[in-house]
């Protein structure tokens, strides 16, 4: 099977979060997407120090999606340059990492 990530994406807001999300899922570059509305980034940008609100997107997805993921987030994200990490994860719950091969269309996949 292939292998699961989390993927960690900060956006503007929580309508964007929103919208990013869904294209994610539409797409099936993700099996989930979790929106966190309200955190608080504290950065250096253009050499001045930002602290402001932004929202999280924790993406639940397969390897294989990882470019797919970067490209869309490019595509829709309002930032120059957005905060795209992606985490293996070590374990996971079997049966939820077999829905989501299924859900992504992954099962075909050797061993899957």
């Amino acid at each position: 099977m292939a292998p699961a990530y989390l993927v960690y994406i900060t956006t503007a807001d929580e309508e964007q979060a929103r919208r990013i999300g869904r294209a994610l899922v539409e797409r099936k570059l993700a099996a989930c997407v979790n929106i966190v509305p309200s955190i608080r980034s504290i950065y250096w940008w253009q050499g001045q120090m930002v602290d402001e609100g932004e929202a999280l997107l924790l993406v639940k997805t397969l390897e294989g999606a990882l470019d797919g993921i970067e490209q869309t987030v490019q595509e829709l994200h309002s930032y120059t340059v957005p905060a795209i990490s992606a985490v293996p994860v070590e374990r996971l719950h079997g049966p939820y990492l077999r829905w989501m091969h299924e859900v992504m269309g992954f099962h075909d996949l050797p061993g899957a």
